[in-house]
């Protein structure tokens, strides 16, 4: 019924339903069946997809690969540095003696 409120396909479709001699109940029940068969090629499509993919559901993953694999070896370069140092006091601890 969405599909016939707005300048959709499906309103082509029902339309050109209608001006073949169809009745609106049976030019609705075609986009229904219509519809029906978008959205169960999709789902086909979508399962082939699935189980082309490797582990995991992605594509390009091994049963080697783990998303607790080791990172990649980083120079030190790379690695984020730590901050300046303060030479102010932390008025939260003592002092150490």
């Amino acid at each position: 019924a969405v599909q016939l409120r707005n300048a959709t396909p499906g309103r082509v479709y029902f339309d050109a339903k209608k001006a073949a001699g169809k009745t609106s109940m049976e030019a609705m029940r075609a986009l229904k069946r219509r519809l029906s068969n978008v959205v169960y090629r999709r789902m086909v499509h979508d399962q082939q997809t699935r189980q082309a993919a490797g582990p995991g559901g992605h594509s390009g993953t091994t049963r080697q690969s783990s998303v607790t694999d080791l990172p990649p070896d980083i120079g030190s370069s790379d690695k984020p540095q730590p901050g300046p140092t303060t030479t102010q006091p932390n008025p939260h601890f003592p002092a150490a003696s």
